[in-house]
Formats: structure tokens, sequence, C-alpha cells
């Protein structure tokens, strides 16, 4: 589809946060102008980041200081996505949690039953506060039968320095000690896109995913009757295009040049 095109009849953009809207504590240039583009035209964005370090809360007094002022209905992470398959596929279940403390805030305040002890299931999330026992307990238990899940796949973090390991390579260490895989329920899987509709009430074709990454939010576009925008300005390069195995529906630079084209509506 033409890019201009597309972005026509979007009426949901659902936007990636790190590398896409904003990299560390810093706003990335036009990201501001694209929201207000959006709202011109009448059309909705929310934002969905696969980083469950933190709560939704955090994420809005975060966007609250780079003047993004945004309300709990626009923030969803991957850790909401995991709520709601606990809620869906194990309520009443004992849950042993990897994850900050921010995670398991979130998860406590919607009900979700932790435990130290041999749990139901094990989740692992993106935490910045793991330790050796943490992770040791967590293949304990898988090895004991736990089910082993996790909010996302995502195997860096991109930060200003660099790139920091993310989920998805605390989940590959679990899985080289003890043999299971987890079952992953953020980008760019159908559990993502269900719970953006169920909450948005949007048409699925008229909902756009925008990030960084094919793999993750690209993926979760084109994959699922929705579409993907990659953008530039973070993770993937262009030169890791022709080698993808998920192709974009639309590629810019950044959350400017969409705007920038935008203006023209």
């Amino acid at each position: 589809m033409d890019r201009e095109r597309l972005l026509c009849e979007t009426e949901l953009f659902v936007l990636d946060m790190d590398g896409t809207f904003y990299l560390d504590d810093q706003i990335l240039d036009g990201s501001l102008d694209f929201l207000r583009e959006v709202e011109r035209l009448g059309k909705r964005f929310v934002f969905f980041t696969n980083n469950s370090s933190k709560s939704p809360g955090t994420y809005i007094k975060r966007l609250a200081g780079m003047d993004c002022h945004i309300n709990r209905q626009q923030i969803i992470t991957s850790g909401d996505v995991m709520i709601q398959y606990l809620k869906q596929f194990y309520p009443d279940k004992q849950i042993y949690l990897v994850g900050t403390p921010d995670l398991e805030e979130n998860f406590l305040e919607n009900g979700i039953r932790l435990t130290k002890d041999m749990p139901d299931a094990v989740v692992i999330g993106f935490d910045m506060t793991l330790t050796y026992e943490k992770l040791e307990r967590a293949c304990t238990y898988i090895r004991n039968g736990a089910h082993f899940l996790a909010t996302h796949l995502d195997i860096n973090c991109p930060t200003k320095d660099g790139f920091i390991p993310d989920c998805g390579a605390l989940c590959a260490a679990v899985s080289l000690s003890t043999g299971q895989k987890p079952k992953y329920v953020g980008k760019p899987f159908r559990e993502t896109v269900d719970m953006v509709l169920t909450l948005t009430k949007a048409r699925r074709e008229a909902v756009s995913f925008v990030g960084d990454r094919l793999y993750t939010d690209v993926k979760t576009g084109v994959e699922n009757g929705a579409h993907g925008i990659l953008v530039l300005s973070g993770e993937t390069k262009p030169q890791d295009l022709p080698g993808s195995d998920v192709a974009p529906d639309a590629v810019f630079e950044s959350l400017k040049e969409m705007g920038e084209f935008m203006k023209r509506f």
C-alpha cells in the first residue's frame, strides 16, 4: 500500500515507545508534532510497550515529564497483556514472578496471586532487579513442572549508550538451563492485538502498529490482520530489510516524517 494512503486510512496508531517515541528520557524530534497531527485529523493513538519493567502509572509520569500527557486508557504494556492472560487461563493460580517492583505492584493490584514457593506458573518479565536467587528459583520451579510464561520476547532494550539484555535474553538463559521454552504474550503475538482491539473498539484493518523493530512491532500488525509501520529511529537499520522475513507495510525515517506526511491531509 502507498505510504500516504496507509496513513490516511489508519484510524488508530499503536505506538512503540523505546526507540520510536523516545530514547531513555529524551523524546525523539518530531514525536509530539506527530501526535498533534493524529489528533487534528480525528484519529487516535495508544502507546504499547513490550518493556514490562515499569508500570503504566510510571510510564504516564515519565511521558508527562516530556510534555506528553496521556490517560490510563492510552498506555498498554506487555505486563498488562500477561495479567489478562493469567486471569483467563490461570484464574486463582499461584504465580512466581521474575520482575521489577513496578511489575509486581501491577500484578498485585490486578489480583494476581504471587508466591515464592512452588507455583503453578513462572512469569519472566524485563527484570532490571534480577538476582541469581530469582533465576535459580525460576529454573527449579520450571523443572519441577511449573508452566513457563514470559511477557515479551525482545532480546535487547535500546538505551542512549547502546543495548542492554531484555526479557528474551533472560528467557534464553532459563531455557538453556531447563530445556523448556516460554509462552510469550507481548508483541508480536495475537494476545496483544486482541487486547488492543478489546480496549479501543477499533477496526482491525484500520489499526497500524508503529515501531522500530521488525520482529515485534511490525510483525504484530502484518501477521494479525492489521498493519505494520517501521520507523528507522531505533534498532532496525535499512540494511536489515532485505534479509528480513517480515515485510513492513510502510517504512519511515521517524514519527517526525510520518507527521510531516500527515500535514498534507
